[in-house]
């Protein structure tokens, strides 16, 4: 750990390995000349079997020829569109945009219309490279709806389909130079919570994400012998960022997981000797679970972080005592590339179950007061602030937004509430934000209350976060009736909400109410609805 005594909630930017001024398309080529037979990425199908396997070289050489192609098709700073789960045709394509300096725009395959087309038609995307279907959702079905909704989007390409895929939109697009990509140049947009009922979209550089994942690896000790199992999915940072660029700072072997299914995973964990990985802990929770009942030797386990909710103490406990490793916890967001704070693989633990360890290098983190945005004293509560290399561009085409999110000084206001001790250790104590955490997933409360008030017997909607021990938080739907309208099944509900949103966001539990809980001015009193869901006042129906 640093040893640091601190006598404010501020922590200084700390010593680490240099930062990298290259693109991430450079750090593919260079991977490849020094490491071109090293095994870069292997292919876990959906039925647990292993597909096709790369090395640097075959990686770099197959990605390379898809820049090109696209570069032949798209200008720099384009920006497409990718709507698939993890296939190694995301990773190439991941890699390709970089190289021809295009701006991938990621899309979360269970998205149904109406969130795939804002994604589309918010960021400008002109392409949209999907897969025809994932978990029963018709993709391609929905991309070609979109299609007749947003003008600009030219393109559709099914990824898999070498012919649609390499011809990047057109049968026969033609190869072109590649131009110069900086490291600072954008890299991706990647949509985020809002308090508007829509996402907002982070603008990310290479320098950000390229450093982040070789930061977060460099504490983890990551070395070129490790394996590993990326099942993070790949329209995350946790899966496109950390998954993929931390292997390919030290030149480690990824396997790529194209759903995760914890006795899948732990088979090809055995299998492959796996020796690292990134889980939510609803993740973590299914895999011990798992080799608890079959027995699986994960004994090559020896690095694992976790985040994108609160880790149990429990549960590191239990990962403690069954791979003999400690499970460090990460804290950062997507704005921020997605880390700022990691835990020590060798801290105590009390601090790895009750701190999300220390900020990263080259990285400032403060904790402030939201009023008058003033640094605090050690272990009082406020605002939690980032600043460094990794905070993104901007909020895209939304200048109001970014202004309230990034100051002027250059501080990313996370909307988290925390404290700091003497040590630079963080605790998370809670969000200023009313966002939901469901096993890592972020959902936001409005844009469920928005699809909930479109049902004619519907006149208002309050969507509240519930704990649990598993998910860490489901989403619980508050919902008052049209004067004279008669109650509604919850199958109903479920059934209308699944027509409107992807399946995380539909909530789990629905209470119908007659009035609110509400403030002077006429807002309904959220924090009201959980202190009442605590105390028992409240029946939580689920379908």
């Amino acid at each position: 750990m640093y040893r640091v005594e601190l006598t404010e909630s501020f922590f200084p930017a700390q010593p680490g390995p240099a930062l990298l001024t290259q693109s991430v398309g450079q750090a593919l080529q260079q991977a490849a000349e020094d490491s071109k037979d090293k095994t870069a990425l292997v292919e876990m199908c959906l039925d647990g079997s292993i597909g096709r396997r790369w090395n640097y070289g075959e990686l770099y050489e197959t990605s390379l020829t898809l820049a090109r192609r696209l570069a032949g098709r798209y200008p720099k700073g384009t920006r497409i569109a990718v709507c698939a789960h993890n296939i190694p045709q995301w990773v190439i394509l991941e890699y390709a945009a970089a190289m021809a300096g295009l701006v991938l725009v990621t899309v979360n395959p269970s998205f149904q219309s109406s969130e795939i087309s804002y994604v589309v038609g918010q960021s400008g995307a002109v392409a949209l490279f999907y897969v025809p279907s994932y978990r029963g959702n018709p993709i391609e079905g929905i991309v070609k709806e979109v299609q007749q909704q947003q003008s600009q989007l030219q393109d559709l390409v099914n990824m898999l389909d070498p012919q649609e895929l390499f011809g990047s939109g057109e049968a026969h697009a033609p190869e072109a130079d590649l131009p110069e990509v900086k490291s600072e140049d954008p890299i991706q947009i990647q949509y985020t919570s809002g308090t508007t009922g829509f996402p907002k979209g982070a603008i990310l550089h290479h320098r950000g994400l390229l450093n982040n994942s070789l930061l977060i690896g460099d504490r983890m000790g990551l070395t070129d012998k490790d394996v590993w199992m990326n099942f993070m999915p790949m329209f995350h940072t946790g899966g496109c960022g950390i998954g993929t660029l931390a292997a390919l700072n030290v030149r480690a072997s990824i396997v790529l997981v194209a759903q995760f299914d914890p006795a899948l995973v732990n088979a090809v964990i055995e299998q492959e000797k796996v020796t690292s990985f990134l889980a939510v802990p609803t993740m973590l929770v299914g895999l011990l679970e798992e080799q608890a009942v079959s027995g699986r030797d994960l004994s090559s386990l020896r690095a694992v972080i976790s985040g994108g909710a609160m880790v149990a103490p429990t549960l590191v406990e239990q990962a403690m005592e069954r791979w003999g490793i400690a499970v460090q916890v990460l804290y950062g967001q997507t704005e921020c590339s997605p880390v700022a704070v990691q835990a020590w693989r060798d801290d105590s633990f009390d601090d790895l179950t009750t701190t999300t360890g220390q900020p990263l290098p080259h990285t400032e983190v403060s904790v402030r007061d939201p009023s008058d945005n003033s640094v605090l004293p050690i272990n009082a509560v406020g605002e939690i602030c980032i600043r460094g290399y990794n905070v993104m561009h901007a909020y895209n085409d939304n200048p109001e937004a970014t202004q309230k999110t990034i100051d002027a000084e250059g501080w990313l206001h996370s909307g988290d509430l925390g404290c700091m001790d003497e040590r630079g250790f963080l605790k998370i104590t809670g969000r200023v934000k009313e966002m939901i955490i469901r096993g890592g997933e972020n959902l936001f409360p409005v844009e469920i209350e928005n699809a909930m008030v479109t049902h004619p017997d519907i006149a208002e909607a309050a969507v509240v976060g519930v704990p649990d021990p598993k998910w860490g938080e489901l989403a619980c739907c508050f919902y008052r009736l049209e004067d004279g309208g008669e109650e509604l099944p919850i199958t109903h509900l479920r059934e209308y909400a699944r027509e409107k949103l992807s399946s995380q966001k539909t909530p789990t539990y629905w209470v119908g109410v007659s009035e609110w809980p509400l403030t002077a001015s006429g807002k309904i009193q959220k924090f009201k609805l959980k202190e009442d869901i605590e105390k028992g006042r409240y029946q939580l129906l689920s379908a």
